[in-house]
This record gives C-alpha cells, sequence and structure tokens, in this order.
C-alpha cells in the first residue's frame, strides 16, 4: 500500500514537472526568445530536480511556480549570472570578508556567513555586493547540487549603520525566489534589541513558507545548531579559522592519511612560504581581526605502481560497500553519484570509489577529505589509463564514525605521456580550469546514529535526522490536499448550481399552480 502511494506521487511530480515545462515553453518563451538566457532555458528542460525545487517552494503549484521562474531566469539574465566569476567580482570585496561559505551545521548542511558589523551601507556598491552574494550562490550551487544552505546572520558589534534593509531584501528574495529550496535556516546571532524593529520588518518578507526557517539565537543558543568545532571563538566555539583572501575559502579539503601514515609532498616548503607571504602582504592591508593564515592543506602526491595494485585490489576491496549510481564526468565517471554510506557493521565501514576514465588520454586523479583523521583513502592519488578503472577503498579509522559534515573531494585532469613518478609537478603546473572536481557526502546509516547515544534520546536530532524524508512528504500531502480542495471547491459550486435550479424548479411549479388555478376559476 505504502508503496503504491510513494508511486502514485513520484508519477504526480513527474507530471507536474513536465506539465510547467510546457507551459513555461508555450506561454513564456513565445513572449519574447531574448526574455531569458538560452543556458538557463536549456537548464530548465534537462534538470529534473531545478524544475522539482521551483514546484516544491511553491507547494506544487504550476502557475506559482511558473511566475517563479519568470522572474528568477529574468534575475539571472539582468545580472548576467552564468557568466560572475571571481574575475567580475571587485578584489576588495573578496579581501573584506563580510560573506563567505564555511564550515556546517549540525545537519550538514553548508554554513553561509554573513559578518554584519564589516558592512557599510553604500549606493555606489550595492550593486557589485549583490553580485558578490550570487557568485557565492551559483558557487555553491554548481558544488554541491540540491543541497541546502544555513545562512548566519553574525551581528556581533553590529548597530543600526551596519544595516541595509534594501541589501538585506535582495538576501531573502535569493533564497525566496532565485534560488528555491536553497534555504535550510536563517540564524540571526546576537542581534542588538534596538534592532527588533527592522527584523520585525524581515519576517514580513519571508513570506509563510520561509518564515518557520528563522530562527534567532544568542551565542549560547546557536550551540543548538551549529557545533562547536564550526563556531568561531567570539561565540564559544572552537574553530580557529579566519577569513583571509587569496585564495577563497572552500570545503577545507586536506588530503587523506593513507594506510601506512600521513605523507607530506614534496612542495610543503614551497606551500608554507607562499602562505607566510601571503599573510605579510594582506596583514600590512587589512585588519588583523579579519585576516589570518589560512588553513595548511597538505597534498598527498603518493603514487602507487600498477603491478601492486593487482596484487593488493582484492583484499582492498573485499567488504567494501559497492556504488550503485554513477556521476557522468567529462574525464571519469564517478560511482558513487553522490554520498558515501557508513554503518558500524563491519561491512558497513568501508566504502568504494569506482573511476572509470572514459578519454582517450591518461587521467590523474586525487582525492581529499574535509575530515583527513577520521578517514583511510587507498590509493588516494594515483592516474588511470585510457578506458581503464581504479577501485578506490575509503574506510573509517579506528572507532570513528561518519558524520553529515564529511566530504570527499575527487579531482582529475587529463595528462599526455607523464609517468606516475612526475603526478607532484604535474598537480603543481596542471591550470584550475583543466581540473574536473567532483563531490561526495557522507551518509551515516541508521546503525550509527542508534550507537552513538544509545541511552539519550534527542528529539532535535532525531527530527534532523528524518527531515528531509518528512518534507518530501508533506509535500505530497500538501499537493494532495490542494488537489481535494479544487475538486472540493467544484462540488460546493455544483452543489449552488443544482439549489439554484431546484430553486427555480419549485417557483415555475409554483408559477404553474397558479395559472392552473386562475384558469379553472369561473369567470
Amino acid at each position: 500500500m505504502a508503496e503504491n502511494e510513494a508511486r502514485e506521487g513520484e508519477q504526480d511530480i513527474a507530471k507536474k514537472i513536465e506539465e510547467t515545462r510546457q507551459r513555461f515553453k508555450n506561454e513564456l518563451l513565445q513572449d519574447s526568445t531574448d526574455k531569458y538566457d538560452p543556458r538557463d532555458v536549456e537548464r530548465l528542460q534537462e534538470d529534473h530536480a531545478l524544475v522539482e525545487g521551483y514546484l516544491t517552494w511553491r507547494i506544487y503549484v504550476v502557475d506559482d511556480a511558473l511566475k517563479m521562474i519568470d522572474e528568477s531566469f529574468q534575475w539571472r539574465k539582468e545580472f548576467g549570472v552564468n557568466d560572475i566569476n571571481e574575475s567580475t567580482i571587485p578584489k576588495w570585496m573578496f579581501e573584506t570578508g563580510a560573506v563567505f561559505l564555511h564550515g556546517y551545521d549540525k545537519e550538514g548542511n553548508k554554513l553561509f556567513w554573513f559578518k554584519v558589523k564589516l558592512h557599510v551601507k553604500d549606493a555606489k556598491t550595492v550593486l557589485d555586493k549583490k553580485k558578490y552574494v550570487a557568485f557565492w550562490l551559483e558557487r555553491y550551487a554548481k558544488k554541491e547540487p540540491g543541497m541546502p544552505l544555513t545562512v548566519v546572520f553574525d551581528m556581533s558589534d553590529s548597530g543600526l549603520s551596519n544595516i541595509d534593509m534594501d541589501f538585506v531584501k535582495y538576501v531573502i528574495n535569493c533564497f525566496k525566489v532565485y534560488y528555491p529550496k536553497f534555504l535550510s535556516k536563517m540564524i540571526i546571532v546576537d542581534m542588538p534589541w534596538i534592532m527588533n524593529a527592522a527584523w520585525k520588518i524581515v519576517k514580513s518578507w519571508l513570506g509563510p513558507e520561509a518564515i518557520s526557517k528563522l530562527k534567532f539565537a544568542s551565542k549560547t543558543e546557536i550551540q543548538t545548531f551549529i557545533d562547536p568545532e564550526y563556531l568561531p571563538p567570539h561565540m564559544g566555539g572552537t574553530d580557529p579559522f579566519k577569513y583571509s583572501y587569496p585564495p577563497l575559502p572552500d570545503d577545507d579539503f586536506q588530503t587523506p592519511i593513507c594506510d601506512n601514515g600521513p605523507i607530506v609532498s614534496e612542495d610543503d616548503t614551497e606551500s608554507k612560504e607562499g602562505e607566510m607571504e601571503s599573510k605579510d602582504g594582506l596583514e600590512s592591508s587589512f585588519n588583523s581581526e579579519i585576516v589570518a593564515k589560512p588553513k595548511k592543506v597538505n597534498f598527498l602526491e603518493d603514487s602507487f605502481r600498477a603491478e601492486d595494485n593487482d596484487r593488493d585490489s582484492n583484499i582492498r576491496v573485499k567488504g567494501a560497500r559497492k556504488p550503485l549510481t554513477t556521476f557522468k564526468g567529462p574525464l571519469l565517471d564517478v560511482s558513487p553519484a553522490e554520498e558515501l554510506s557508513f554503518g558500524s557493521g563491519e561491512t558497513e565501514k568501508k566504502c568504494l570509489i569506482i573511476l572509470s576514465n572514459v578519454t582517450k588520454n591518461q587521467v590523474a586523479f586525487k582525492v581529499r577529505t574535509t575530515a583527513p583523521e577520521k578517514y583511510r583513502v587507498k590509493p588516494s592519488s594515483s592516474s588511470c589509463e585510457p578506458g581503464a578503472s581504479v577501485d578506490i577503498v575509503v574506510s573509517l579509522h579506528g572507532g570513528s564514525q561518519a558524520s553529515p559534515q564529511d566530504r570527499f573531494l575527487v579531482m582529475a585532469a587529463e595528462m599526455e605521456s607523464v609517468g606516475s613518478q612526475e603526478l607532484a609537478q604535474f598537480w603543481k603546473e596542471v591550470p584550475k580550469n583543466q581540473v574536473m572536481e567532483h563531490r561526495l557526502r557522507c551518509h551515516a546509516l541508521d546503525s550509527v546514529k542508534a550507537a552513538v547515544n544509545p541511552l539519550r534520546e534527542n528529539p532535535v536530532e532525531t527530527v534532523n535526522s528524518g527531515q528531509q524524508e518528512l518534507n518530501t512528504a508533506l509535500m505530497r500531502l500538501m499537493n494532495c490536499n490542494s488537489r481535494m480542495e479544487q475538486q472540493l471547491n467544484a462540488c460546493l459550486w455544483m452543489q449552488k448550481v443544482l439549489a439554484g435550479m431546484v430553486l427555480i424548479l419549485v417557483v415555475l411549479n409554483l408559477l404553474c399552480l397558479y395559472l392552473l388555478g386562475t384558469a379553472e376559476r369561473p369567470s
């Protein structure tokens, strides 16, 4: 019964997606072909998740979804979102550190930080600031498609002079209209009492679908949503991260530890010197509170010989969870497509990543992770021959347990007759625009969640763990209720029509009786 309902729900969603696409083509594209960026139109026709995102945010009402798509696509063309990149944004905006992505909340959602005290209202720069926010959102949308963000407004030491209501409204519109289903939560931290009136206005902008996502928290309450490891010290956290530019802060991917322990690459010293030069240069120009040395990342360039791989392959792969889905990349096909699942059982502590070379040249690859102390990856760096495949075993180390915050990054670049012993030099010289990147999330199976704390039931964590499934079920239920409401309205309308017809018949009947009585009365 449940399976049939789920299947019917999926079929209804598929019909809604097709209806939305057809009506977009017939009703919106007919007016003007220059109204939207052709790249957005093409993506709407090919990306099911994109269409479903608009439908979900508009409770599967196609008319409302089409209005949202129209407004969103016009904005994307006006701002040139598809062409925004690091070079099109003024450098000083990156250097301020007012907006950036870093860390994860307890549900594994990426944190989008707004340091309100660093924002100064200025009509001359407001357009650049809006494009700057669009840059971060578009960058994240491409790297982690379908994954929501948690927005954190850090209002520590801020005042009325830092509040730009037009800019705040724009940020809200980004999540309300331009990037549907992107917002997990919007957390306002340490808000001064004098700004209460301003945020009441903000709440009115959010609308009913997003108002429940707005959270107000003090410095102590913020740990309800975010673990201390991803909170700065002034919020009671232990995260040593301090924003600096360049480079852009990313997902803090680091080289995993191999089975025999960490191996430091030969370019370690050179990298360290480069970081120190960068730090010295920045400190001379910007506030020391904002600028600090970025987290150290070591690139593990440990190459493996073909004969060793063949000999150890069966031993390493044995007991690893085999992937069922595949991401089709320009250089490598990556299996699984989206996430690695780990549990507490012996057969659940290992996962297999399969890389398949789809090019005619040798492809170098390396794997990095946000939690190098928890995972062992073998091989973490090597190369793959044309048409061949490489099995990579990712295993939990010791008593470590997988977390939704953990991520893996697979990097690949095409090589031309380069031996494996030259991999370190190759990765130093390869241009960034020639490197394929694919990210994988980690999923903790139920057995792990139960084992973490079997004696204590945390209702917040219980709700969070099934939030995604619950949201989907609620949306389908609301869709069903919407259809029932339409049918009920139709029935009520028909009932009114029938009542009117009955009334007319009664009047006609009375009129006939009156006429008959008049005719029979003697003159």
